[in-house]
């Protein structure tokens, strides 16, 4: 009826009215393209055992409806009021324009949440990624209740490096994320050293409920007040955030977290000792030694000095510039008081503990992870009944004591990540075990 009365004004008119009319087309077809997004339990093909967690997939439907509904109403208020607004069609686009952009943000959402989910059909690989997500929620866990964690998802990308896009941090179109979604490298699937690249990741989103690194920092501004001209202080303050997430891990792990990470930054020389004030990570040689010194301190044992003894001789200090040179050697006596004001930090979420404390050290001593080992050689089904992050520590340390192979890590670790998918599902039937020593 419209398009016949417009075709009866006068040429003068009649542009106007198109232009209305062509913005009212737009924001239905966007609206029709709006109501073809179709909820992700409907959408994505995976067996039971491979699937999120009900929590996690509540909270991204949740967040896709909520969003998708809010954007409609903005659509139908567009559309039914374009042609009675008194303002120039110029302006009309413009509100038509954030209409789009917020459409596509949407999608991008909707992208990001599905890059996860589409892995989980694929044999195998999908419930090996819930299992790691049952490990993820694990290292969430403190030995105290502190925060409440949020839901995590797991999903393997190309590449040596690990990643998180964390909860309550702003997605595309300014949303706030309502789960914790972290990518690890498909390459170190499936052994130990996958938890260490994980539980990084983890470390950065409890750093962020805990606040360690804006507390961390004061702590260290007020150390390098002390000692102004040593640069060592500057650049461990400047490193603080990837450090604690390197502290979160070794916390879980114990020596396992260490030899991880020598996997992922075991790079050519020439990048081992690249460094400088813009960035954020430890440059990979003294990334090492951090966590060695870390160890050393929460995890006294002769394996350390072993473990250092090789990192010196594969990446030796030999023919680096004198400059470059004694700030590494300044950053080396640095370390053992650094690792001092970690673990024995204090701040309000802690509620008056040292940082140490909160985390499963005494469960995490090498005496006690060679007990385990021994314990579950003779038992196999006993891993089973560990906590994911416990198994994973006890399979590090069976590693660095050459006690179980690399393809017994892999059948081993193989069989309990599928255990723990399987586990999640509500269907607790018996799963066969296997020895550590196989």
């Amino acid at each position: 009826m419209r398009r016949n009365t417009v075709l009866t004004r006068s040429a003068g008119s009649l542009l106007p009215a198109l232009s209305r009319d062509y913005l009212e087309s737009e924001a239905l077809s966007l609206l029709t393209r709006l109501e073809q997004v179709q909820p992700f339990p409907l959408t994505m093909p995976m067996v039971p055992a491979a699937r999120i967690s009900d929590e996690a997939m509540r909270a991204i439907t949740g967040h896709v409806r909520k969003s998708s509904r809010h954007l409609q109403r903005q659509i139908h208020r567009f559309a039914h009021g374009v042609h009675g607004a008194s303002v120039p069609d110029d302006q009309i686009q413009g509100a038509f324009a954030l209409l789009k952009l917020r459409f596509n943000a949407i999608l991008d959402q909707l992208d990001i949440f599905a890059d996860v989910l589409s892995q989980r059909a694929e044999h195998y690989t999908g419930t090996w990624v819930a299992g790691l997500d049952v490990l993820a929620n694990d290292a969430m866990r403190l030995n105290v209740r502190l925060y409440d964690p949020p839901p995590v998802m797991c999903f393997l990308e190309r590449g040596h490096g690990a990643a998180i896009r964390r909860a309550r941090t702003r997605l595309p179109g300014g949303d706030l994320n309502p789960v914790a979604i972290i990518q690890v490298p498909r390459e170190r699937m499936v052994g130990s050293g996958i938890a260490a690249s994980l539980i990084h990741e983890v470390g950065h989103q409890g750093a962020a409920l805990l606040d360690l690194v804006n507390s961390l920092r004061a702590d260290l501004q007020q150390r390098q007040a002390q000692e102004p001209k040593n640069i060592a202080w500057k650049f461990l303050h400047r490193w603080i955030s990837e450090i604690i997430s390197d502290f979160w891990a070794m916390a879980h792990l114990g020596i396992g977290a260490t030899l991880g990470l020598m996997g992922v930054v075991s790079l050519p020389r020439y990048f081992m000792f690249r460094f400088g004030f813009e960035d954020a990570h430890p440059f990979p040689w003294i990334r090492v030694k951090l966590s060695l010194a870390f160890g050393k301190i929460l995890f006294p044992d002769p394996q350390w000095k072993i473990v250092e003894a090789l990192w010196n001789r594969i990446y030796p200090l030999t023919e680096l510039p004198p400059g470059k040179l004694a700030i590494i050697r300044a950053l080396e006596a640095a370390l053992p008081e650094f690792v001092k004001i970690v673990i024995n930090h204090r701040n309000t979420a802690l509620r008056g503990r040292p940082l140490q404390a909160v985390f499963p050290i005494a469960q995490r001593q090498p005496a006690y992870l060679r007990s385990l080992g021994l314990a579950w050689a003779r038992d196999p089904r006993l891993s089973g009944q560990a906590p994911p992050s416990l198994v994973f520590a006890v399979v590090g340390q069976a590693r660095a004591d050459s006690r179980i192979s690399a393809a017994g890590e892999s059948r081993l670790l193989s069989r309990l990540l599928t255990k723990w998918a399987f586990e999640r599902t509500g269907d607790r039937a018996k799963m066969t075990g296997e020895s550590i020593d196989t």
